[in-house]
């Protein structure tokens, strides 16, 4: 891990600051591989400073990468910086996009003296060009649950609820070794699948059911992300019609990401065809987003997308169509973008499938 800290120093060097504190511990596990609830890093030309308290010594020993010194402090690590910082440092960079009004409060009256730039954002630049372990570690979530998903379909959906549908899934991906879901899953049927975001309840599939699952593995830290719409029973004409066509979109906008593109670009891509379908304000979101430590990270394919993709993107590309109080369609795929295209890390068949 020594080298992503290799790669942030110019960028904090960049940014005019002297040492960037990293207490975000998504941004505290990429830089060091630490796994605790309780730890900050201070990052500079010449320090590498990892900080815990005493319950987690023993951890970091074992997790914190070698090049970093580690050093046990009280649980307020907040209180311990200006030992830490010293007097050579003058401009402190902090991360402004995960620092509430009172911790930068905070951090202003313990470090009085020392200037406070806003610097957010810059280990999430590493993190949106995952590396080929990274990217082992999501392939190896996307299988684990597709292999759940396959699982849940051998069971049957017709007659259960969205809700018993989402545990077992959950329990089938922590069964096969997960560290949990990725996110809670998203199980939604008939007028419920309207809802991009719908909460599993106590409704049960029913036959002529369009149902959209939308689910992922956590393994070793990182998250997969797939969504599929199935149908119970034979789908009218309509749910037909409208299926293949976010299914067109989605295979349109696989096929537009690339190394190079706009992520505003890509989206137009699938967003035209919905909206020559006559869909145009069913399709309320944006079409895709990165994936990796976390569920949601950069870069984004949307409409006020400002990201270039690059080799190395873990991102998912997923339009829908949603008619209140009818159904809800959407299709969702994991890809890598690599030097030549793209690699799909999600493998549920895509052909509307009809179960039991």
């Amino acid at each position: 891990m020594s080298d992503r800290v290799d790669r942030l120093t110019p960028l904090i060097e960049e940014a005019g600051i002297d040492l960037l504190i990293v207490g975000d511990l998504v941004n505290v596990r990429y830089l060091t591989g630490f796994g605790g609830s309780n730890g900050l890093v201070l990052v500079g030309p010449r320090t590498r400073l990892f900080v815990s308290d005493f319950r987690y010594t023993e951890r970091a020993r074992g997790e914190v990468d070698s090049s970093f010194e580690r050093v046990t402090a009280t649980q307020d690590l907040v209180e311990g910086l200006p030992d830490l910082v010293g007097d050579g440092a003058g401009r402190l960079g902090f991360d402004d996009a995960h620092t509430s009004v009172k911790a930068h409060a905070k951090l202003a009256e313990v470090l009085a003296g020392h200037e406070l730039v806003a610097a957010g954002g810059l280990v999430e630049r590493l993190r949106a060009v995952k590396e080929p372990a990274e990217v082992d570690r999501i392939a190896a979530a996307a299988q684990l649950a597709d292999e759940a998903f396959g699982a849940l379909l051998e069971r049957g959906l017709i007659g259960r609820t969205e809700a018993e549908i989402a545990t077992a899934l959950e329990f089938d991906m922590r069964a096969r070794g997960a560290e949990g879901a990725s996110f809670s899953p998203i199980v939604a049927t008939g007028p419920n699948g309207a809802q991009p975001h719908a909460s599993p309840g106590d409704v049960a599939v029913s036959e002529g059911d369009l149902i959209v699952i939308d689910w992922g593995a956590l393994v070793d830290g990182y998250c997969s992300d797939c969504t599929r719409t199935l149908a119970a029973g034979q789908p009218d004409g309509a749910a037909r019609d409208a299926y293949e066509l976010v299914l067109a979109a989605e295979e349109a906008g696989l096929a537009a990401v690339r190394a190079g593109a706009a992520g505003r670009d890509v989206d137009a891509v699938a967003r035209e065809l919905i909206e020559q379908g006559g869909h145009g304000e069913h399709f309320g979101h944006g079409l895709g987003h990165g994936v990796g430590l976390e569920i949601h990270e950069g870069p984004t394919l949307s409409r006020r997308s400002e990201d270039t993709l690059q080799t190395g993107n873990v991102v998912t590309v997923e339009p829908g169509v949603y008619l209140p109080g009818r159904f809800g369609i959407r299709i969702e795929d994991l890809v890598v973008v690599e030097q030549d295209g793209v690699r799909t890390l999600t493998g549920v068949d895509k052909q509307l499938t009809v179960c039991d």
